[in-house]
């Protein structure tokens, strides 16, 4: 605003006038002469008021005439020139990237203008799009040509060519209109099927983000896919909608274990180990397809292998790729650690490393590291691991040649999250502006709250057990470990000829499968603390059947069966009831224990009273309820160490009576009235024997 005032005894007159389109032409000479307003010429008096005002400011400017002296001219102070606005350098190098975009754009032929999708009738459409930050959806209409059949199909969906006029553009000109490929599933399916495929992607583009945020040298993006619902066709059919792009479509990995030698690169298989450690072993993605760094339609697989439809094979899916994967030089700059493997699978992974090794990748040192792997055995890691989801702000970029002669792509540091409703280079460059108009929290400071949720965990099972140690897990030695449970995973494949040499249709003979390998997966599933491998180790040692491994077998050694009786206690202490038992018919008969245990009734009454008490689940949520051994059989050799006493317990018949007449109300309510006579009698005999 810019004030005019008049004489010194006339301040309170003064009125503000806004003169921010005046344009003030300044005379050559000052005025000499103390002639009026009106004297001076009226061409002049018009350059000299506004050129360009309006008719109602120049009425102001002539009411304010009227109130000064004539001696004294309007003055008009010069017009103030505006500051520039800052612009980053990051934001500028943006706009000049979105420039040359559109240029590029705007200058290639297209690439589809020779199906004549114009002809085509316009229809609307109502565009479903998930938000992987806030879990919401949100829908709009849009108007699109589709053709009315498929160009082309794969095993499950079919793909129409589409064009999609923007919900920006000021006309209906199709010829400028984006192209888009629609997807529809061939047989029928449940239309929750298509929102779980949006949600999927969705969250697998934002584990991406997560992913550039740490500085690797090649930026990943995952295509931004939404849902169209045809509202007026018969049915309200839906279809998968994602930018076309072009180039050659290669699969990376898939969702099963498959990894592609000729095409087998740093970035892809970096991205899924680091998404399974990033994710503290709660998911990892996989099957990697795409053109470039460009990637489509992924896979999660899940810890409980429930969400993202039928193709999370949850950890067995994982345990698939860890037999498959072979860290290279990304992953250990982003310091992830080495999922273990045995001597014979390292050995059959050998080409794949050198293939890997082979890539022109160029690496600094400046990438973010995920996560320490130099641990001290004291301290708090779970700490150390959260500060760890804190990036640096100011660290440096890395530059990469390409990996397997792929092309270069600019991803942004953080990708559109829902940008299809245009063209990619207008929706960025809406991106750039202020988001805080619409919402207090900006996508960025969302960004920044999913990142410091994540807590980074280790693959490598010695880290998990110093994790486990010293976090919220204490006082729990079983259950709650994911890696645990691919290992597990793991040691079943290789039971079922999964990794044998040579799969086939014919039977697989025993000595095709890799024993070794297997039982080196049940021992690191074991140490994880998965109940089912130490129960299955356990027997394997003492020379008992297990489920699990039953093709396995070690020798009959001393020290196996020390080895089988210290999993056996670790079963036992998780809350496995056959482990009880076991130990205490070992410390009661002394058969079983090994050379470094010997009879001891004092521990053989604990354990019998603990395997009665067991009436719950254990800590995997598991329990034996076959009962092979009923409480009243365990309770009466209970009462029988009581009654006689020794190996360190001493003699108390009052107790023995009472568990007596314990056991046999419980077999009269198993209806075995035989035994529970007989119950009843020896107690008596242990009241007689009080007395005496």
């Amino acid at each position: 605003m810019s004030s005019v005032s008049s004489a010194s005894d006339m301040e309170e007159d003064c009125i503000l006038l806004p003169l921010t389109e005046i344009e003030v032409v300044e005379e050559e000479e000052e005025s000499t002469s103390s002639d009026s307003a009106e004297e001076i010429p009226s061409s002049v008096s018009k350059q000299r008021r506004v050129s360009l005002a309006s008719i109602r400011r120049q009425r102001k400017l002539g009411t304010l005439a009227s109130l000064r002296p004539a001696s004294q001219p309007i003055s008009i102070p010069a017009r103030e020139q505006r500051q520039t606005p800052v612009v980053s350098i990051p934001v500028k190098n943006w706009r000049i990237a979105i420039q040359k975009a559109r240029e590029f754009v705007k200058n290639s032929p297209n690439a589809w203008q020779k199906f004549g999708l114009e002809k085509h009738a316009t229809e609307k459409a109502t565009r479903h799009r998930y938000n992987a930050l806030r879990k919401s959806w949100s829908e709009d209409t849009v108007l699109v040509k589709m053709e009315d059949e498929p160009f082309d199909h794969g095993a499950m969906r079919e793909c129409f060519r589409l064009k999609k006029l923007s919900n920006f553009s000021r006309s209906l000109d199709w010829n400028r209109a984006s192209n888009y490929v629609a997807k529809r599933y061939i047989e029928k399916v449940d239309r929750d099927v298509y929102f779980e495929d949006v949600k999927l992607q969705m969250d697998a583009k934002l584990w991406g983000e997560e992913f550039n945020r740490h500085d690797p040298p090649k930026k990943v993006d995952i295509m931004q896919v939404v849902m169209l619902e045809f509202k007026d066709r018969p049915g309200s059919p839906l279809y998968h909608l994602e930018h076309f792009i072009e180039g050659k479509y290669i699969k990376y990995n898939s969702n099963s274990g498959f990894v592609e030698d000729e095409s087998l690169r740093c970035t892809p298989q970096a991205f899924s180990h680091f998404t399974f450690e990033r994710s503290s072993h709660n998911l990892i993605v996989v099957d990697i397809q795409g053109v470039g760094d460009l990637w489509t339609d992924p896979q999660i697989h899940t810890k409980e292998g429930t969400d993202y439809g039928d193709g999370n094979l949850g950890t067995k899916g994982m345990a698939l790729y860890f037999h498959s994967h072979a860290c290279n030089r990304i992953c250990k700059a982003l310091n992830l650690t080495p999922f273990d493997l045995s001597n014979t699978e390292i050995a059959s992974l050998e080409r794949a490393q050198f293939i890997q090794t082979s890539s022109k990748t160029i690496l600094r040192g400046s990438e973010e590291i995920v996560i320490d792997p130099r641990l001290k055995n004291t301290g708090d890691i779970t700490l150390f691991l959260r500060q760890r989801s804190e990036s640096p702000r100011n660290s440096p970029r890395v530059s990469e040649s390409e990996d397997v002669a792929m092309s270069t792509s600019v991803s942004p540091p953080y990708s559109p999250i829902d940008f299809l409703d245009d063209d990619p280079f207008a929706a960025s460059l809406r991106r750039l502006r202020s988001d805080s108009e619409n919402s207090s929290v900006t996508r960025e400071a969302e960004h920044e709250e999913f990142a410091r949720r994540q807590v980074s965990r280790p693959s490598c099972v010695t880290l998990e057990v110093n994790f486990r140690r010293m976090s919220l897990i204490q006082g729990q030695l079983t259950g709650g470990s994911v890696l645990g449970e691919v290992h597990l995973e793991m040691a079943k494949y290789h039971e079922n000829g999964r990794f044998a040499p040579q799969q086939g249709l014919n039977m697989l003979h025993q000595e095709e499968v890799d024993w070794d390998s297997a039982i080196f997966h049940l021992e690191k599933a074991a140490v994880c603390g998965v109940l089912e491998a130490i129960v299955a180790l356990a027997r394997m040692f003492l020379q008992l059947p297990h489920d699990v491994l039953e093709g396995a077998h070690v020798e009959n050694t001393e020290e196996n069966t020390n080895r089988g009786v210290d999993y056996m206690r670790m079963a036992a202490v998780a809350g496995d009831r056959s482990a009880m038992i076991y130990l205490a018919n070992g410390y009661h008969t002394g058969i079983g224990l090994g050379t470094e245990r010997e009879i001891d009734w004092v521990e053989a009454t604990r354990w019998y009273s603990q395997a009665v008490s067991q009436s719950g689940e254990d800590e995997e949520g598991c329990y034996d309820a076959t009962m092979e051994d009923p409480a009243y059989v365990l309770m009466a050799k209970e009462a029988e160490l009581y009654r006689q006493g020794g190996h360190g317990l001493e003699r108390d018949p009052e107790r023995a009576a009472e568990l007596y007449n314990e056991a046999a109300e419980l077999a009269m309510a198993a209806m075995k009235g035989r035994l529970a006579s007989k119950y009843f009698m020896i107690a008596e005999e242990c009241w007689g024997e009080m007395e005496e």
